[in-house]
């Protein structure tokens, strides 16, 4: 799988797209730049709906008001996400595509997206659903926070553990 990885990489990499994308000095760091603030974007989102969920942000507003807030623009940027991060594949195959981080960047980032509409599915049929039931919501929250932050990380990863 690896071979053909690398194989793959390397046809990507001699296209005219990802040449353009190289050799063009603003391109790189200006969709890093848009990739890191809708990352942050969607972090803040989810997080503030977890802490929600825990009671320590927006006590007073019933948790379906906060989700109707700050979850529809978490799957508007992930669209923006997957156009940035698509480019810098792009751009850079073998430092994704050949990297461990990324593929755990992406299982997580799969995982925060059922953990999010799992979430939002639950909450907005059925608004009481985690008033009493406050440990499994609080559970699905630490889960939610701990997959964000290992997205994170992993992300941060990919620059460091490039294949050789």
């Amino acid at each position: 799988m690896e071979a053909l990885l690398i194989a793959f990489s390397k046809w990507l990499a001699s296209t005219e797209l990802s040449h353009t994308i190289q050799t063009t000095t603003w391109i790189i760091p200006t969709v890093q730049t848009v990739h890191i603030l809708c990352v942050a974007i969607v972090f803040s989102s989810a997080v503030l709906v977890d802490l929600r969920i825990f009671r320590l942000f927006e006590r007073d507003e019933p948790l379906r008001e906060v989700m109707r807030r700050f979850i529809p623009p978490i799957w508007l940027v992930l669209f923006v996400l997957l156009a940035t991060g698509s480019l810098l594949i792009i751009g850079e195959p073998r430092r994704s595509l050949v990297n461990t981080a990324f593929y755990l960047k992406m299982t997580l980032l799969l995982i925060a997206i059922v953990i999010t509409a799992v979430l939002q599915r639950t909450v907005l049929s059925s608004p009481a659903f985690f008033e009493g039931r406050q440990g499994a919501g609080r559970a699905l929250a630490a889960l939610s926070v701990l997959v964000w932050c290992g997205i994170l990380f992993a992300g941060r990863w990919i620059a460091y553990t490039q294949a050789g």
